[in-house]
């Protein structure tokens, strides 16, 4: 005989009266509409990152062909490969040509070693994506624990020396730069202790300690973001009645909790991940990485047109993919989100679980 038979119903949520059902986020449908509003939002974003890739060099001041030829050339030779590379062309016409290698998939060469530029690319891009991805799993894979740690430790005014110490030390870990983090880690771990190589990709080691340097700060803004999520789902119903079944905390936290809280922090990851690219420049410069940051240093203070064009492109175009992913996501993920178009703001209702169905 059922709870139900004896008179006694079961509570809506719960799995047959004894345990709380997890809160499920009724997913929405990518419609075509959706998808297709996005994708001339990505283009628009892309064309105007092509417009500034052009623009933003050559408001560098200085001549490239001054740099490479060095100051005692003469001018007839400098005029000779200013006119061999197009450089002497009005800046529509330079801008004419860009778009037309960009649209045939030629990247240029480039003005100094002679290297095209899409091998230049092809080279480094692993490495710099390598590094960031990790550095993203790294700061998730920590943060998450230690917010979900910290909210349950603070959760209605507990612990408020542990809420001091986590604000606290997130806080400051968040305003330090990155590139401080490398160089404060390359000189305790590789040069003064010798555990860990200083520089360069030679293994699996060489990895550590530049995506530690990237991972510091994203995860304390993670946790902080994390632990956010955690309290105001800890104050729910079915977290209410989950403590009152006296759950084992496993099933209590990765179960129930973990779930709910986890859209707007993956979130906060994606967005990360696009900020994780463009932030390795430096510490690829503090662990001489070969990736794409010590190319593109090199390119900009060089004025190495093709290549600083095409490394502001790659960085850009990344990070407007990786946000357009997050956005697409975020509006199938969370219900909440009015990506969908005729959508309100407003809460959609909780889904029932798949026991709570079977049940009736």
């Amino acid at each position: 005989m059922t709870p139900r038979a004896e008179g006694t119903a079961a509570r809506p949520g719960t799995r047959s009266g004894t345990e709380p059902a997890p809160r499920v986020r009724r997913a929405r449908r990518l419609t075509p509409l959706v998808l297709t509003r996005h994708l001339l939002r990505l283009a628009v974003s892309l064309a105007v990152l092509v417009v500034a890739s052009f623009a933003m060099i050559h408001l560098i001041p200085g001549d490239p062909l001054r740099q490479m030829l060095g100051p005692t050339a003469p001018k007839e030779l400098v005029d000779q490969r200013r006119a061999a590379m197009g450089l002497d062309a009005s800046l529509p016409v330079q801008f004419a040509h860009y778009v037309h290698q960009l649209v045939t998939g030629d990247l240029g060469t480039s003005f100094f070693s002679s290297q095209p530029v899409g091998d230049i690319v092809a080279q480094g891009l692993p490495n710099t994506l390598s590094l960031a991805v990790l550095a993203t799993f790294v700061a998730l894979a920590v943060a998450i624990p230690l917010g979900m740690w910290g909210a349950v430790r603070t959760h209605r005014g507990r612990g408020p020396a542990t809420e001091a110490a986590f604000t606290t030390l997130t806080g400051a870990a968040v305003a330090i730069p990155e590139y401080l983090y490398g160089l404060a880690l390359l000189l305790v771990f590789a040069l003064g202790l010798g555990l860990l190589p200083p520089a360069g990709l030679t293994g699996p080691a060489s990895y550590v300690l530049p995506v530690t340097a990237l991972a510091i700060a994203p995860a304390a803004m993670i946790a902080r973001l994390a632990r956010v999520e955690t309290l105001r789902e800890l104050d729910t119903d079915y977290m209410r009645l989950a403590h009152a079944k006296r759950l084992p905390p496993l099933r209590l936290y990765a179960r129930h909790l973990l779930p709910n809280t986890l859209t707007a922090t993956l979130t906060m990851g994606g967005l990360l991940l696009g900020g994780l690219i463009t932030g390795s420049v430096l510490v690829e410069n503090v662990f001489a990485w070969p990736g794409l940051g010590q190319r593109t240093v090199e390119a900009i203070t060089q004025k190495d047109y093709p290549v600083a064009q095409a490394m502001i492109l790659v960085y850009g175009a990344l990070v407007l993919v990786v946000n357009f992913l997050v956005d697409l996501a975020l509006g199938v993920l969370d219900p909440k989100s009015a990506v969908t178009p005729g959508t309100s703001g407003s809460s959609a209702p909780s889904a029932p679980s798949a026991a709570t169905r079977q049940e009736g």
